[in-house]
């Protein structure tokens, strides 16, 4: 039901403001934008075929724990992007008012996306691909590159810098919308995980999220038997899919989520001396 929330809202995105405007997202959706501005394709079924390749390698790489549920959301947004297409109204008014809900419509469709353990492939795969060879680069920089990338290429088809601008606004309002959809208005957390499987929840958060995690060994009061305690400090977009990485490891696991107000240090703000 969320991943179909989810997909209704990105179609209405791309094919009410986004596609009439030559306006683009980044990523897969952006080249697809781009195909059906030059070759009149659709957006959707191109939106899967490219993430085919990325489907194989990463079942591969990660297997099928990883994939299956990222499959299925990037099937049924590809799937209603091309239906709507039939059907919705196209905007044409002003193009920012168009980068801005669509902005927060494809957020909102992400955010519920990723609320429930899944993305819709294209960048996030292949930035976790890429940093198997690349390790020292952070997921975060490498959707934005890649974003950058698609961005670039479309000032050499559209000609006109107007479309660039408007695509950066929507993605930044998208990126504003899907931290706002995941965890409200608050920004930054602190993780406490107790379970049985510590390595195997560390590694899957390392692996998955680019995050760092500490493992404490920890003794539970009631019974005496021993556990691990993983501490984990978090943006509030990679909560949900901490969760997920950690319930993938053990669904039995139990865990606490606290508000914070300042964190600097490695991937976080960096304090002044």
């Amino acid at each position: 039901m969320f991943y179909l929330a989810g997909a209704v809202c990105y179609a209405l995105a791309v094919n009410i403001f986004l596609a009439p405007n030559n306006i683009l997202l980044g990523g897969f959706t952006g080249v697809a934008t781009i195909l059906n501005y030059l070759f009149g394709t659709p957006i959707g079924t191109v939106v899967f075929i490219l993430n085919i390749p990325l489907f194989i390698a990463a079942y591969i790489k990660f297997g099928p724990r990883f994939i299956l549920r990222t499959v299925f959301a990037t099937l049924l947004v590809s799937v209603l992007i091309d239906v709507t297409a039939v059907f919705l109204p196209a905007y044409e008014g002003d193009r920012l008012l168009s980068s801005l809900f669509a902005g927060i419509l494809s957020g909102a469709g992400l955010g519920l996306v990723f609320l429930h353990g899944a993305t819709t492939g294209g960048t996030d795969i292949l930035s976790k691909l890429l940093r198997l060879k690349f390790p020292q680069m952070s997921m975060g920089r490498v959707v934005l590159i890649l974003d950058l990338i698609v961005i670039g290429v479309s000032f050499s088809v559209y000609r006109s810098l107007e479309n660039v601008l408007y695509s950066l606004v929507v993605i930044y309002v998208s990126a504003q919308t899907i931290d706002l959809v995941l965890a409200g208005l608050s920004h930054d957390k602190l993780m406490f995980i107790i379970t049985d499987s510590g390595s195997e929840a560390a590694r899957e958060i390392t692996e998955t999220l680019d995050r760092g995690v500490s493992v404490i060994p920890v003794t539970g009061g009631y019974t005496g038997a021993q556990h691990s305690m993983l501490f984990c400090a978090a943006r509030a977009s990679d909560v949900a899919r901490v969760t997920a990485s950690v319930r993938a490891a053990d669904e039995k696991a139990f865990v606490v989520i606290c508000e914070t107000s300042d964190i600097s240090g490695e991937g976080f703000r960096r304090r002044e001396t």
